[in-house]
């Protein structure tokens, strides 16, 4: 077993980032990203996704200074600063392209990269969420194209899918079990003792590496069709005029049942990952119907949460067209940063669509952000002397709970609560 590493995680994200850290305890790493403006901002000792702990993002930069680069962690763009590695740790993005197909170019273009500097000896392990078998046949592939090297001989691959749940200060790198997998038995006890020294919850090292990449899909797929269903009955219960909170309240008290709630489908993970499962089933020839139906029940939501307002404003007489509308929220989950594959986004069009003017606010996401990525200008703060015909609070932000909604709202405006997180008496409908 390898003894002495030098590591480089590539890709400094809300995975990237926490993983390069912890192994900096232990080994040399070089946290590898292309965008040099994350970089910067980590060397000085800024984490804009919250993930780090600043304390010891601190001490690791300071470390690699200590031991001059023999232990800690310093980040980098420059491709010669890891070409000495002989372990490479890839965490880059796998997102769904506009057909809900999965676009695998970061993850190729990561394995294309690393393809030009892996040596004899090397390991490459593979944290991104891809369908089953992808790791083999698609990135070791363009590992040896680009390397010139042997698979399984030369070179070797693991896969260990990432369990990160951003903004999660709890369940957090080390406190959740880690699967891991090698492409050989040897190197499959290798990647496992390697996140042993770690992950303090302990991991479970499977019997290939199609095993573990399938355990990522399901995991997260399960859990969409799980909230879809919650989703279904809120949409169903809308048109019985009963509240779906209080309908989960009561059959919650059974000791069996599954406490999901209803709600926006978005983020990194849960609304992507089933695309991936969908994607290598359908090219074996199966159709996933429940995986398939429960993303387009998710997917509805948003329409669903815009077009219900719209019909609260008419029953209380107010004129849709220029109606003016804040929209409370627009990363993915409370009190955090990401706003990847945000549905809120989503609710914000569909209500321009009918001729609203919608303020969009949220003080834990990055403006520029969220400008570039999605063409949106949020306000940088709710103003004082504005009511509005309509609030939708689309994420429970803690800074929300505080709000004076009866001084936001008009007389004859609207609530709607999607987290349902705010006192009912205040709201006109819940999700």
């Amino acid at each position: 077993m390898m003894k002495s590493y030098k590591i480089a995680v590539i890709g400094q994200g809300y995975v990237g980032l926490p993983l390069s850290l912890e192994f900096a305890g232990h080994f040399p790493v070089w946290g590898f990203d292309i965008n040099t403006e994350r970089i910067n901002q980590l060397n000085s000792g800024h984490d804009l996704t919250l993930e780090a702990d600043p304390c010891k993002l601190h001490d690791a930069l300071q470390k690699y200074k200590d031991t001059d680069g023999c232990l800690g962690y310093k980040a980098t763009s420059e491709l010669n600063e890891i070409s000495e590695c002989n372990l490479f740790i890839v965490t880059v993005p796998t997102p769904i392209d506009q057909y809900n197909a999965p676009d695998l170019n970061p993850l190729l273009a990561a394995s294309k990269m690393l393809g030009g500097i892996i040596k004899t000896g090397d390991i490459i392990i593979f944290e991104s969420t891809v369908f089953p078998g992808c790791t083999e046949e698609e990135c070791v592939p363009v590992l040896e194209k680009y390397s010139g090297l042997t698979f399984n001989k030369d070179f070797f691959v693991g896969y260990s899918p990432e369990r990160i749940n951003p903004g999660d200060k709890i369940n957090t790198l080390t406190s959740v079990m880690k699967v891991t997998s090698g492409s050989t038995e040897e190197i499959a006890t290798e990647v496992d003792e390697l996140y042993k020294k770690i992950i303090t919850a302990g991991t479970h090292k499977t019997v290939s590496i199609k095993v573990a990449e399938a355990s990522k899909a399901i995991e997260n797929a399960q859990r969409d069709v799980n909230i879809s269903f919650v989703n279904e009955l809120a949409l169903i219960f809308d048109r019985m005029g009963i509240d779906t909170n209080d309908v989960l309240e009561a059959a919650g008290t059974k000791y069996n049942f599954l406490k999901y709630k209803p709600g926006l489908v978005g983020g990194h993970c849960i609304s992507v990952d089933p695309y991936y499962l969908a994607h290598k089933a359908e090219q074996l020839g199966y159709h996933p119907d429940v995986i398939l139906s429960g993303r387009r029940v998710n997917d509805s939501i948003a329409e669903f949460i815009a077009s219900k307002v719209v019909k609260l404003l008419i029953a209380k007489g107010n004129i849709i067209k220029n109606s003016q509308a804040l929209l409370l929220g627009v990363t993915f989950k409370e009190n955090c940063p990401d706003v990847r594959n945000t549905k809120v986004i989503d609710i914000y069009n569909e209500l321009k669509d009918y001729g609203i003017e919608v303020d969009l606010f949220d003080p834990w996401a990055d403006k520029q952000e969220v400008q570039n990525e999605y063409g949106v200008e949020m306000i940088d703060r709710i103003p004082g002397n504005k009511k509005y015909d309509s609030i939708i609070i689309a994420v429970s932000h803690k800074e929300f709970l505080a709000l004076d909604f009866e001084k936001l709202k008009k007389e004859e405006g609207v609530i709607f609560d999607t987290k349902a997180c705010i006192d009912r008496s205040l709201v006109d409908a819940r999700l």
